[in-house]
């Protein structure tokens, strides 16, 4: 249905809607998800920022997520738990927004347009705000066929027993005056199958690369190799 409240957000409703291929009874929760606080503060009168639509989102994130690892991953309770952590982590939810152009569908204040579209925090909060409001006009289910398959295939990318880049760190620790860095030195693929390479240095140089479908996937790829040359499996 269409409403009365500010008509700049219709167009970016609409544009929403077409990306996470759900359509919303009550458009108000769509426009509350997708309005910044900066644009909250310049028409106050008018908007509810995305604030307490991303504490909600928070929590049906966190449902959907631990559902589905209980349900599909083997493992005990501390692995699991830190699995989670890295699937709806800020990094994570950020790769997420990227893949379906989020930062598109907000409505930003004057100060904060240019930078607000790309800022990390931003979108990953925008996230987790359009799950609150779906759960709101949808429920949950709704949710899970949005988030889901993202969960699932980042899931199978982290390596749930082994955090490479520690193990690396551990290592170089013990030879003083050795500095460990990665650095992201390609990236390809469209918006919403991003591949992203790494290399691993030690002080100036360069060890071994990998490749994942996030920043944080690639560097750990490029840990396990650096390990690989070392003999550690």
């Amino acid at each position: 249905m269409k409403t009365s409240f500010y008509p700049e957000a219709e167009e970016k409703i609409t544009l929403l809607e077409k990306k996470i291929n759900y359509t919303f009874k009550n458009r108000r929760y769509a426009a509350d998800a997708i309005t910044h606080s900066s644009y909250h503060n310049e028409h106050k009168q008018e908007t509810a920022s995305n604030e307490r639509l991303e504490f909600l989102g928070d929590s049906v994130l966190s449902l959907i997520t631990c559902e589905y690892l209980y349900s599909n991953i083997n493992e005990n309770e501390g692995v699991l738990t830190k699995l989670k952590a890295a699937l709806v982590c800020e990094e994570s939810l950020f790769v997420f927004a990227r893949q379906i152009n989020l930062g598109e569908c907000l409505l930003f204040g004057k100060g904060e347009r240019a930078a607000g579209t790309e800022r990390k925090s931003t979108l990953a909060d925008a996230v987790e705000a359009m799950l609150g409001a779906v759960y709101l006009d949808g429920g949950i289910e709704e949710d899970k066929k949005i988030i889901l398959p993202f969960i699932a295939k980042a899931a199978a990318e982290y390596d749930i027993i082994h955090d490479w880049k520690s193990v690396l760190q551990e290592i170089v620790q013990k030879n003083k005056g050795e500095l460990l860095s990665y650095e992201i030195i390609e990236e390809s693929g469209p918006a919403h199958d991003r591949m992203f390479v790494c290399q691993v240095k030690i002080n100036s140089n360069i060890i071994a690369k990998g490749a994942g479908h996030s920043k944080k996937s690639a560097e750990q790829s490029a840990a396990k190799a650096a390990l690989a040359l070392m003999g550690i499996k």
